[in-house]
């Protein structure tokens, strides 16, 4: 997925949620705060969205713009309707969103998680497609260690969770 292609399924989905916010997870939601990044970040065709102000209609997105729909079989790629509760993610993320607006938005916003916080919740899910994104994402320097263990800190996670993903931190910062 590229950019212009987020973009297209933000404003798509603001459309068929009647809302005007779409909250971006996962690893396209990456594309907010690095339009250009590396190929290697970008391989999904799909974003997982849900509405801000209706989260319940997540539903509705993932119907109409989800995986084998018309949109999907014309474009390429899709909108993985999700709710909330599928993300864990760092206290105060909510106040890191990165805007996304552009013209194929059509006057809806996409938030996109900042990278710190997209990594945590990448090494909270812990399947091997995020742990491979994760160290990606470090390799090409567009993660500081620092901060994300600020951010681990602030994860509503267990304590055994926390030791576990310290260890993926720290083997991935190569320490």
């Amino acid at each position: 997925m590229n950019r212009s292609q987020l973009e297209h399924l933000i404003g798509a989905a603001a459309t068929i949620a009647s809302d005007d916010e779409i909250i971006v997870v996962g690893s396209q939601s990456i594309l907010g705060q690095f339009p250009d990044a590396p190929a290697d970040l970008r391989v999904s065709v799909e974003a997982d969205v849900w509405p801000r102000n209706h989260p319940e209609r997540w539903e509705l997105v993932d119907g109409s713009i989800g995986e084998l729909s018309p949109f999907h079989e014309t474009f390429g790629y899709y909108a993985q309707g999700v709710g909330p509760e599928t993300v864990v993610l760092p206290e105060g993320w909510e106040d890191r969103l990165v805007r996304v607006e552009s013209r194929a938005t059509r006057g809806a916003v996409g938030l996109c998680l900042e990278i710190h916080d997209l990594v945590i919740s990448k090494y909270v899910a812990e399947r091997e497609k995020d742990l491979d994104f994760n160290r990606a994402a470090i390799s090409h320097g567009l993660v500081d260690r620092e901060i994300l263990l600020a951010r681990l800190a602030s994860t509503p996670i267990s304590a055994d969770d926390r030791d576990r993903i310290l260890a993926f931190i720290l083997r991935d910062f190569g320490n």
